[in-house]
């Protein structure tokens, strides 16, 4: 097994101390020891010198659609349903090429922004265009990422009430069988896996209440977590009220779906009577400031869910809704658009790469393994650059989350290097690029063929 030690670095454990002259031990896929001063003198170690450098877990993005990469820049002035309305047809013709390359690109992108881990919410499945999921999960494993993809659905068809097209949607008895042999071929739940499977029906207004109820128990007798779309939008709450009577929140309450072992993205529009329910059952929730602006969607009540002790992560979401969003970029969105609605001390930086890192890890249930630098945790690490122009800046963990992204120096991956100054190694870049902008082509000429 590999030794590595990173020496002189300004290294933030995210779990509790800081150590300005520090130093982190790995050995293999593990963090050994982490501390202040002189690292230990360790025979045949690989030494990384820290010196300029910010040391912090590797982020872990805790929402996102990889295939969305193929379908950038379409419905840029758009609602989420408008939005939606609008991508539903190319994403109908999409193929496991497409959702491959898109994978590929998304992936490397996340990677380059210090993501070490990341979900992905596939849940389009046009009929016979081959192994969607199969092809995001192949695209993870060769660049080296760390991948918890979930297993999307939808059943609620425009005919029946929903928005989806009814082309475009599964039946219920498919659904579940096939979710649940993606948890049989997939999913890992061993310690230190680089794959684990969520359950994922899209959201209150694409899938049935069956649906919803169906999968928490497939979810749950498979020791395996849920995820979906919450309260994203004014009209989402319409909807819910108009058909159930609830919020979204009080809805998927009812159903069983609140509890530490889901995870929801966006929240934008809570109560608070919602905000204490999720925090009372510790239900995660991935905060996407950039795509809820991009949408017009508002900003969520993220410092109440923190003040009330809700896990609390960080998501890009897909790339269609927040074109080429880093994921480190994220960090300075959510500080920013929080202090712009509740002030000044609404999120600090340290509390929004907390919510990059550890927060995010709670999203997935791997906050014992991931999220801070700790012995006996996962080597998922990233090493920043705030010399240069950073250097004006006396706190670095200031410098990274405040301005424009520093330079990635290394991002490890167990251990593994994935990112060495600012460029993939486990893939060649210009490779990855390529393949994304393929997909983006090949989706094009797809949904051309069959118009």
């Amino acid at each position: 097994m590999t030794v590595k030690v990173i020496e002189n670095a300004h290294v933030v454990t995210v779990s509790g101390a800081e150590h300005p002259r520090g130093h982190v031990v790995i050995d293999g896929d593990r963090i050994t020891a982490v501390g202040p001063g002189v690292a230990p003198d360790l025979a045949r170690a690989e030494r990384i010198d820290g010196r300029g450098c910010l040391v912090t877990p590797g982020l872990v993005n805790a929402h996102h659609h990889l295939y969305q990469w193929a379908s950038q820049g379409l419905a840029t002035d758009s609602t989420l349903f408008d939005w939606l309305v609008a991508l539903y047809e190319p994403w109908s013709k999409m193929d496991a090429e497409v959702a491959g390359g898109a994978a590929t690109a998304a992936l490397g992108w996340l990677a380059l922004s210090g993501c070490a881990t990341t979900t992905d919410h596939h849940y389009v499945f046009p009929r016979g265009r081959g192994d969607l999921f199969a092809a995001e999960i192949e695209a993870a494993a060769e660049l080296g990422l760390r991948f918890h993809p979930c297993r999307g659905s939808m059943d609620l068809g425009r005919s029946e009430g929903g928005l989806p097209p009814d082309e475009l949607v599964e039946d219920l008895d498919t659904i579940l069988a096939e979710t649940e042999a993606a948890i049989d071929r997939y999913h890992d739940p061993s310690p230190g896996s680089m794959l684990r499977v969520a359950v994922a029906p899209c959201s209150p207004f694409s899938v049935t209440r069956e649906l919803l109820v169906r999968s928490a128990e497939l979810a749950r007798s498979k020791g395996v977590r849920l995820h979906t779309h919450l309260a994203e939008t004014a009209e989402e709450e319409e909807h819910t009220v108009g058909r159930f009577g609830m919020t979204p929140a009080e809805y998927m309450d009812s159903l069983g779906w609140l509890g530490e072992d889901v995870w929801l993205a966006h929240c934008v529009h809570l109560h608070d009577g919602d905000i204490k329910r999720i925090a009372e059952t510790g239900t995660g929730t991935a905060h996407c400031p950039s795509s809820n602006a991009r949408l017009g969607s508002g900003i969520a009540r993220v410092a109440h869910l923190l003040r009330a002790g809700a896990p609390v992560g960080l998501g890009v979401d897909g790339a269609a809704s927040a074109e080429m969003v880093p994921l480190a970029g994220e960090i300075r969105q959510a500080i920013y658009m929080q202090r712009a609605r509740y002030g000044p001390d609404a999120l600090t930086a340290r509390q929004a790469l907390e919510m990059a890192t550890l927060g995010g890890a709670r999203c997935l249930g791997r906050q014992d393994e991931l999220g801070s630098l700790e012995p006996g945790k996962l080597a998922d690490i990233a090493i920043w650059r705030v010399d240069g122009f950073h250097a004006a800046i006396d706190d670095p963990v200031i410098a990274f989350a405040y301005g424009g992204t520093p330079p990635l120096a290394r991002l490890l991956v167990g251990g593994r290097t994935v990112v060495r100054d600012d460029e993939l190694v486990t893939v060649p870049q210009d490779e990855v690029a390529r393949r994304g902008a393929d997909a983006h082509r090949r989706l094009k000429r797809l949904a051309r063929e069959v118009m």
